[in-house]
């Protein structure tokens, strides 16, 4: 048996598959989707089975064998190898990254240096010949390798570390030698737990036979024969208050027995959820839920566009769409963009569908991120709830996959894999004939043209190829996927539900001209309209949610007699300052000074603090509300581990006024008490060089505003703004989607942007500005001419242009930007170009990225 191996080196030379040999013992575990480890030129490496023959092209005597086997069942099933195929070839990155981002970071290899010791190091006669002849401190070194079977060379380093030569010396020599063995980053986790024996009456006749001394023996005793099940020894302990060595000293007689038992860490495992009951559905919860259910019990691949208003009941309508799914014996998978909308919607899958959920999202652990993964893996969950890299959650049976807040752009990764999770998620759903349900109030433009940039070609694989379901990869099948991968659409169905539940009214929005405020003498961030409104709420006992798209304290930090702003040293970007820390920071580094009293460029005093933070909200808050209660949430209060659920805890059980955030307070939340919703720089947003602003400002502007008002007390809503005028303002004040679409479709058509032109943003990044320069002309150059060669005339090279934010981490940039209408071989294209600069980017250590279907193009 021979198995085709992607090895754990991310190189252009090394992105394809390598032949090894498997072993006869190892044939019953090696699968496609294992991970194994295999020699790759001097050093061993970790690698992933995409495939399984029985013969191999090369010369068998030429085949390296398989050393090992990493895991007793494949951590990847076929479907997600083969989906990591169709990723490398759409999004252009290597198949390693993608393969390994399928993968819980504990499982991602980390390779130690190990020193063994060789098999004749001791002589023939134990300690004979060249080992007589050795000085001492090699003797015990070699001693001390054998004893243990293997050492990690930095230990011995350690333990020897005077006599690092005489260690180079006896591996010269062949007593020693070097092995590099792969390690997981994290182990399962295991804790010491007593098992007493069957027989609680054994228990109790040993209790009798103890000498009166041993009265911690008997009373462990007795507790045990009370209590027969296995107990942690950590809670025995405690429970007893005695220590380990009574209970070793039972173990000794035979009387209970001591053991290692695998544990999972629960992140929840301190939190009790209410169990809830499906709730009636309005009319049209009842239409949308009962197409959704029907194309999940048929099987039939679908993928509906869920456009509801905020309130209008989405999260029931999942939840019940899930329950069709699970009676049916499939699974399920719900993605959410951000992290502070987890606990929420947990609390509610939790309380629904009780340990049959799964919770995967960045603020776990490693160790609990692993243990939910490894959940999922063991069957032991049905229903999987994450951000976006839980679409890769090692499912084998889905039957519907819900993105919720579809149109959140933190569903596009920004590292290689540069993936859209739901174009992932649908070519992953037709794998399996699955349902896919795309929610929001303000669905992307993309969505809403009606159709999804995923290949067609993953939903042929899935019905052909090799035996078992499992699709055969071979390179002919991956340039015709490459060939179709980008021009091919799968088109949705449109659900609707414009009203909210219970026929709430939405909010009524008042847009205050922030310009008119000035006039007037109002200097303050806050209009006179917004001051009123929260003073009203204060007096009712009813809470605020306010909005302000920066964080820290002021935006920049200028002179006024020079007009010196302070910039970051390593980015181009001006330094944002924090009060808290009374530091200058730049939000893209994290470079970090001291706040600045005087002007580095004229000396002068008069250095002043420039437009408004959260921070600064906060403090202002404060002052013209004295006793007010202020919730700030922002990256840098929600840090640490858990801090999004303490803050949103606290909120909801009313033991704060205001819960004043960035765009993290938008969306998703829902809170009885919020009566007013202010948005304090509605247009921040729209200022960006970036075609997508006018939408991002209109999404945010319709979900903020939509956190208001959600039940029984009406709403109410402020957008405070300096561009009043402006059409996507003046829509998301009216909760008019179809007036801005419409306005915004015909701006994108005409300048022939997303969703009727596609983009692949090419960025290059080196610390030299004229080798940058130089290498930008030619690729741009090379793409032209690859256009022209291949017939391509509706593909349009922009560029080379200095990117918007044009250093970074004291690297310049440069973009080229190809705008095209779909053709099948751009991505061929794009391969070929930048392939043609392989050697500048290794000469030079020079980083060329390509994101197809950008969502930030700074």
């Amino acid at each position: 048996m021979y198995a085709k191996v992607i090895v754990d080196v991310p190189a252009k030379q090394t992105n394809r598959a390598f032949d090894y040999f498997v072993p006869e013992a190892m044939r019953s575990w090696v699968a496609i989707g294992s991970r194994v480890g295999v020699p790759f030129g001097p050093r061993k490496v970790q690698g992933f089975v995409i495939d399984l023959h029985t013969r191999s092209d090369l010369d068998p005597s030429k085949v390296k064998p398989i050393s090992e086997v990493m895991d007793l069942y494949p951590p990847l099933t076929p479907d997600l190898v083969q989906l990591a195929g169709w990723i490398s070839r759409t999004y252009l990155c290597h198949e390693i990254t993608a393969l390994q981002a399928m993968i819980p970071g504990a499982l991602k290899a980390k390779y130690e240096r190990h020193v063994k010791a060789a098999d004749d190091s001791l002589g023939g006669n134990g300690e004979s010949g060249q080992f007589a002849m050795l000085l001492p401190e090699q003797r015990e070194m070699i001693r001390y390798v054998r004893d243990k079977g293997s050492v990690q060379l930095e230990s011995l380093l350690e333990k020897f570390g005077s006599d690092a030569a005489l260690i180079k010396q006896l591996m010269a020599e062949g007593l020693l030698y070097e092995v590099q063995m792969i390690k997981d980053r994290m182990a399962a986790k295991k804790v010491l737990t007593v098992f007493p024996a069957d027989n609680a009456e054994l228990l109790k006749e040993a209790e009798s036979q103890l000498p009166a001394r041993a009265a911690k023996q008997k009373e462990v005793l007795r507790y045990l024969a009370d209590h027969p099940a296995p107990i942690k020894l950590t809670e025995l302990l405690h429970e007893l208050g005695i220590s380990a060595g009574t209970v070793k000293s039972l173990a000794d007689k035979g009387l209970l027995t001591i053991k290692e038992v695998e544990v999972f860490r629960d992140p929840y495992a301190k939190r009790s959820f209410a169990k809830t009951r499906p709730l009636p559905l309005m009319p049209e919860q009842q239409q949308v839920y009962g197409r959704i259910s029907r194309a999940v019990a048929a099987r039939e691949h679908r993928v509906f566009l869920l456009h509801g208003v905020t309130g209008s009941g989405k999260t029931e309508v999942y939840l019940q769409s899930i329950q069709t799914c699970l009676d049916q014996g499939r699974e399920a998978i719900v993605l959410v963009p951000e992290i502070s909308l987890t606990p929420q919607m947990v609390e509610r899958f939790k309380g629904r569908f009780g340990d049959q959920v799964a919770v995967l999202h960045s603020r776990l652990s490693h160790g609990e991120r692993y243990d939910e993964w490894r959940k999922i893996m063991l069957r032991q969950v049905s229903v999987v709830i994450g951000a976006r890299s839980a679409i890769f959650a090692p499912f084998t049976k889905i039957g519907l996959i819900i993105i919720d807040e579809e149109h959140e752009s933190s569903y596009k990764q920004e590292e290689s894999p540069k993936y859209h999770a739901r174009d992932v998620a649908v070519a992953r759903a037709s794998q399996h004939d699955a349902v896919v349900v795309l929610g929001s109030a303000t669905p992307s433009l993309e969505s809403m043209h009606g159709t999804l940039a995923v290949s067609a070609a993953a939903r042929r694989a899935a019905t052909g190829g090799m035996p078992g379901g499992a699709p055969a990869i071979t390179e002919a099948g991956a340039a015709a996927a490459a060939d179709t991968a980008l021009n091919e659409r799968v088109p949705f169905e449109l659900l609707t539900m414009h009203n909210r539940v219970e026929g709430r009214p939405l909010p009524p929005v008042h847009i205050i001209d922030m310009r008119e405020e000035l006039r007037t003498g109002n200097r303050s961030m806050f209009s006179r309209a917004l001051y009123k409104a929260i003073e009203e709420r204060l007096h009712k006992k009813e809470q605020t949610v306010l909005l302000l798209n920066r964080r820290g304290y002021s935006t920049f930090v200028m002179c006024r007699t020079c007009g010196y702003v302070a910039q970051c040293p390593h980015c181009d970007i001006s330094l944002t300052f924090h009060q808290s820390s009374r530091a200058i920071r730049c939000h893209y580094c994290g470079y970090a000074e001291r706040e600045l009293t005087v002007c580095p460029s004229c000396g002068s005093e008069h250095i002043r603090h420039f437009g408004t933070g959260t921070q600064r909200v906060e403090e202002e808050l404060g002052k013209l509300f004295p006793g007010i209660r202020v919730i700030r949430m922002d990256v840098d209060t929600t840090t640490e581990k858990g801090s999004h659920e303490k803050w949103l805890t606290m909120f909801r059980n009313r033991q704060a006024d205001v819960l004043l955030g960035t765009q993290m307070v938008a969306k998703g939340l829902d809170f009885p008490h919020v009566t007013l919703v202010g948005a304090l720089a509605a247009d921040t947003v729209l200022n960006l060089p970036d075609f997508r602003a006018a939408e991002r400002t209109f999404q945010l502007l319709t979900q903020v505003a939509g956190r208001a008002g959600r039940h029984e007390l009406p709403g109410e809503v402020f957008v405070q703004t300096y561009a009043p005028e402006h059409y996507s303002i003046i829509s998301a004040s009216r909760h008019d989607y179809r007036s801005f679409i419409d306005k915004e479709m015909t701006l994108r058509k005409l300048h022939q942007y997303p969703p009727f032109h596609r983009l692949i943003l090419i960025t290059l990044s080196h610390e030299q500005i004229p080798l940058l320069m130089r290498t930008a002309e030619s690729m741009a150059v090379r793409l032209k001419e690859l256009a022209k060669e291949s017939g391509l005339s509706q593909v349009e090279i922009l560029g080379p242009v200095a990117s918007p934010i044009a250093r970074i981490k004291d690297r310049y940039r440069f973009q080229c930007m190809i705008k095209y209408r779909g053709e099948a071989s751009i991505s061929g294209l794009v391969k070929r170009a930048v392939a043609s600069f392989e050697d500048v980017e290794r000469q030079h250590k020079m980083t060329i990225s390509v994101d197809v279907d950008p969502q930030v193009l700074m």
